[in-house]
């Protein structure tokens, strides 16, 4: 239940999610977030939950078995899922006049391969929704044993900008501070922002912090990184890493670290 209570937290910090709302949610994945905002919005709302991963991707569940699971529940009839990149999607929104009470980004801004499209997002949004909700790691850790999973996203992070192509987690890593820029330049304000500190039952900083510790990052440097000096970085980042853990203790008793939220609306027009 770890995921959903969090999910829970995030729309009680941000307060704007009400009945009847017509949701729009960018970077669904399995629907953890799809689910808490499907009862959030009750049987006069609805939630458009978007996602361009393969429906096979994901483990122990794919996103196809989640995403029918929900489907077939009580939940079900609020929930049209769209397997799409958000930018097309949102393209052919724009051509069929289709607006949303809120869109929400929960945990997906790093899996862009770009920081370009975080923008091109914001921009598309503008008379399709007038309330933005966000939700991305703050790079912050209010609790000593989360520091270990701000180096380990920093290392992958380094690690994927050295290939073309990655199912990765982390794939472009933005600051609150370069969200908030983003945000700016695309004709949006922050109303609220917060951080929250996980509880330690949500395992996210375990499960990443996990796969830079492991040896397969070493090969992955390898197979991916030609520069020397790019190799040498990458590898003393990971060292950081298991530093941090041998401080920690166990990297099984790694934390998340704190999630920086905000709720955004349209910058005002002259």
């Amino acid at each position: 239940m770890s995921q959903a209570e969090h999910r829970v937290r995030l729309l009680n910090d941000w307060g704007v999610i009400q009945p009847g709302s017509r949701i729009l949610e960018l970077g669904c994945g399995q629907g953890d977030c799809t689910e808490v905002l499907a009862e959030a919005v009750g049987p006069s709302g609805t939630v458009d939950a978007v996602d361009p991963a393969s429906l096979d991707y994901g483990a122990p569940f794919t996103l196809g078995q989640a995403q029918g699971q929900l489907s077939s529940g009580p939940l079900g009839d609020r929930i049209t899922w769209h397997q799409a990149s958000p930018e097309p999607f949102l393209h052919e929104a724009s051509k069929n006049g289709r607006t949303w009470d809120v869109v929400v980004l929960v945990h997906c801004i790093w899996y862009f391969k770009s920081p370009e499209i975080l923008g091109s997002i914001l921009q598309a949004l503008k008379n399709r929704t007038s309330t933005i909700c966000i939700a991305e790691y703050a790079l912050h850790a209010t609790h000593p044993a989360a520091s270990t999973h701000v180096l380990a996203a920093l290392a992958r992070a380094g690690l994927e900008t050295h290939k073309l192509e990655s199912d990765e987690n982390i794939q472009t890593i933005l600051s609150p501070a370069q969200i908030k820029d983003a945000c700016a330049s695309a004709g949006w304000k922050i109303e609220h922002e917060s951080i929250l500190t996980p509880e330690p039952a949500l395992r996210d900083g375990f499960w990443e912090t996990s796969t830079v510790a492991s040896g397969d990052f070493l090969v992955e440097i390898d197979s991916h990184v030609k520069d020397e000096r790019a190799k040498t970085y990458l590898r003393a980042a990971r060292d950081a890493v298991l530093s941090s853990v041998a401080t920690t203790g166990n990297i099984k008793d790694t934390r998340t670290m704190d999630v920086w939220t905000a709720v955004l609306n349209p910058l005002a027009t002259e």
